[in-house]
């Protein structure tokens, strides 16, 4: 019965987006499930941050919270605390899956999310399981502040659909020649700035990606080292926090997080 509700969900709001997007009406509607979600994913990834009525998003919210149930969520506090550390935990798993107060995004200077259908990494990700409030709520502070996001800030959202309660939108450094010792003060700048909006929200747990790490080329080795260095010395001084999450995907962030937190 969900199954069928949710494919009743997932058909209409394609529709829905398609009569929004009338460049995109000739795409039929394919038949498997998996399918059909990457085809709404993607017009989710290149609608623009237009108003949506009050009838989309409670079907959207209603599917996407679904979806999200159906993955899987992962609840921080059941997850093993470090030995360097009890405030601090590695985990290797789906952001997106993650019950905490905060997770982190790694975002591009638009903060509107990523504009390529499935696309792979973390900001798209984030926005397709989220829902189009996420982009609304970007743009308007983008809006707001009359200027894109600069490296190594940050903002705050909600997270609407997600398990989480609230989004850290952090832009890192783009690295396309040698590093530099700008490159790596930027980068602890934003997981700095992330800590501290966190602090100022009452944020008790903040969940990191690898920030920069991916598609704006960053060393792992040299992001994972300012990540732990810069974590540990705002938890000497600030009690706000309770738990911060260093999040990986790949074995080799993991194999680098192991060594530098002695696990």
């Amino acid at each position: 019965m969900n199954d069928k509700k949710q494919k009743e969900r997932r058909i209409w709001l394609i529709r829905e987006l398609q009569r929004e997007m009338p460049q995109y009406q000739d795409i039929r509607i394919p038949v498997t499930e998996e399918e059909q979600w990457n085809l709404l994913r993607s017009l989710f990834n290149v609608r623009p941050p237009y108003p949506a009525s009050q009838e989309f998003l409670k079907v959207q919210d209603e599917y996407l919270s679904e979806l999200v149930r159906s993955r899987g969520i992962v609840d921080a506090e059941s997850l093993p605390a470090s030995e360097l550390d009890p405030r601090i935990t590695l985990w290797q798993g789906d952001i997106t899956t993650l019950r905490c107060d905060a997770i982190v995004n790694a975002a591009n200077s638009a903060l509107l999310g990523c504009w390529q259908p499935c696309h792979s990494c973390i900001d798209n990700m984030i926005h397709s399981l989220s829902g189009v409030q996420l982009r609304i709520k970007c743009n308007e502070i983008i809006q707001e502040q009359g200027h894109e996001e600069e490296t190594g800030t940050a903002k705050i959202t909600p997270a609407y659909n997600l398990p989480c309660k609230y989004v850290l939108h952090t832009v890192g450094p783009i690295i396309s020649g040698p590093l530099r010792k700008e490159d790596c003060d930027l980068l602890a700048g934003c997981y700095q700035s992330c800590l501290e909006l966190a602090a100022g929200n009452n944020v008790r747990s903040v969940a990191f990606c690898c920030i920069s790490t991916g598609v704006f080329h960053f060393p792992q080795q040299r992001a994972a080292e300012i990540a732990v260095e810069t974590v540990r010395q705002f938890l000497e001084t600030d009690s706000s926090i309770d738990r911060v999450i260093f999040n990986v995907f790949t074995d080799r962030d993991l194999a680098i997080y192991q060594k530098l937190l002695g696990e």
